[in-house]
């Protein structure tokens, strides 16, 4: 069985359950797993890959919860710059029905390079498969040649316009194919295996994009087979205006009626919730994508985070789509996620009528979002949405999932009395090492498993082609 060995870091990080950060320390793994966290000197002094962390630090691989990693194809693209969820949606949807197979590829390694280039080492996925010859298969085989640990859902649109759904009637799919092709992927993909590289997912793209018939019965298949369930949900106030106008009730309530709360299912987003929400997610153990940067940037809102993390919902992080971020870089998100945190603070009204708005007080520290608090967001809490006791920590038995960063550039000069606290204060940083089921797929910020200049190259060419066809079908 291949070994590695990762030693001399200048810090390990393991985020087990001490939390301990390590000085001059490092790993040994076998078989993809890991045999021994701890100082350098108690390590093996041999294996089949050293990896010298001289001057890095070492962290566990980071967990993205929720992305569209076929929206790079249309990044910063000029119709959807300016505008929020709904408008964005429908200048996009007719574009993305365009994709083939061979863009999903592209697209796919695209996303998923950048991703593990920034401490990325588990990505989910929410595909919904429009009819136009791709399938979900395209984007697992694009995942098994990077190298990535994957999990990919199926899923669905079947609401189109002349129902009162937002997508085009073009672009949905009827429910019995969409079920017969769930339960194909789930039958051939998932693996629930300790240290599984592959697992499936079950996920309707959102309530306004598929009927009630469907988000009750993909449950149930979901429940009868074991996979884990996902959609997008209080994203934005027109998403509880359309719950509220269609079925009387706000999305929480509606999903619960659906059968759709409980610690199988995690939310995209999750922005416009109440306290009563909030409750009903821990009580039932549903989790929660958090997405800063897609948030801001479709001025969605800013999701209530801290007060997940103090009520005990699992929370994760997700980079969302490359179109409604323009990055696949997960190492930025937790940045962002940390400051959008404390600027939620600042916009609180006072406690009480006597009471300071002093984001200083030491009765309000417990609100600051720390560096080590979205650390365990991107790895553990990450872990828990997806369901993966096996990831988001180093230890004996876990997966060999983790990265470093070097400590010695400009751009953490003067940071390093704490380099934990700089990888998410200072400016995010390319991974020296990506380190992936013990096997190495970057190189000194390069994917070295997959030759990425030639994808990046056809998929700029299509991403091209989409982009002059919609400026000549605009008017």
């Amino acid at each position: 069985m291949p070994t590695l060995l990762a030693r001399d870091a200048d810090i390990l990080v393991t985020m087990d359950d001490e939390r301990r950060e390590l000085p001059n320390a490092g790993l040994f793994v076998r078989d993809g797993i890991i045999e021994q966290v701890g100082p350098t000197e108690e390590l093996p002094r041999d294996a089949d890959v050293v990896l010298d962390m001289t001057g890095q630090i070492l962290l566990p691989g980071f967990v993205n919860t929720h992305h569209h990693l076929d929206q790079t194809l249309t990044r910063a693209f000029p119709h959807g710059q300016n505008i929020n969820l709904f408008p964005w949606l429908r200048a996009h949807y007719l574009i993305w029905g365009r994709r083939t197979p061979e863009a999903s590829r592209w697209s796919t390694l695209v996303g998923l390079a950048e991703l593990a280039a920034s401490g990325c080492t588990t990505v989910f996925d929410h595909t919904y498969i429009f009819p136009n010859g791709c399938r979900l298969d395209d984007q697992i085989a694009a995942a098994q040649e990077i190298g990535v640990r994957f999990h990919a859902s199926r899923g669905s649109m079947s609401l189109g316009e002349s129902q009162n759904g937002l997508p085009p009637d073009s672009l949905v799919e009827g429910e019995a194919a969409i079920f017969e092709d769930s339960r194909r992927v789930i039958e051939t993909y998932h693996d629930a295996s300790h240290g599984s590289m592959t697992q499936i997912v079950l996920a309707p793209c959102s309530p306004f994009s598929v009927t009630p018939e469907l988000l009750r019965e993909t449950a149930e298949l979901a429940r009868a087979h074991g996979v884990r369930l996902h959609t997008h949900l209080c994203e934005t106030f027109d998403e509880e205006r359309y719950t509220l106008t269609h079925f009387q009730q706000r999305p929480v309530a509606w999903m619960e009626t659906m059968g759709w709360l409980g610690d199988d299912v995690w939310f995209a987003h999750a922005v416009h919730v109440n306290d009563d929400e909030i409750r009903e997610f821990a009580k039932t153990g549903a989790g929660v994508a958090h997405c800063p940067c897609s948030n801001m940037r479709l001025a969605s809102g800013i999701a209530p985070v801290k007060k997940y993390l103090a009520a005990g919902v699992h929370v994760g992080l997700g980079v969302d789509g490359s179109a409604s971020n323009d990055a696949s870089n997960i190492l930025l998100e937790a940045r962002q996620a940390m400051l959008l945190a404390r600027l939620r603070i600042g916009l609180l009204p006072p406690e009480g009528p006597h009471t300071l708005l002093s984001t200083s007080d030491p009765l309000r520290s417990g609100e600051w979002m720390t560096a080590r608090e979205v650390l365990e967001v991107a790895t553990r809490g990450g872990a828990a949405v997806l369901g993966r006791p096996d990831i988001g920590a180093l230890a004996p038995g876990m997966c060999a999932d983790f990265f470093s960063i070097d400590l010695n550039t400009v751009d953490y000069a003067g940071a390093l009395n704490d380099p934990v606290a700089a990888t998410v204060f200072c400016a995010p940083q390319k991974s020296r090492y990506t380190v992936i089921n013990g096997r190495v797929v970057v190189e000194n910020g390069r994917v070295t498993t997959v030759d990425m200049a030639p994808v990046i190259e056809a998929h700029n060419r299509f991403s091209r082609e989409l982009a002059n066809a919609q400026l000549t079908r605009s008017p």
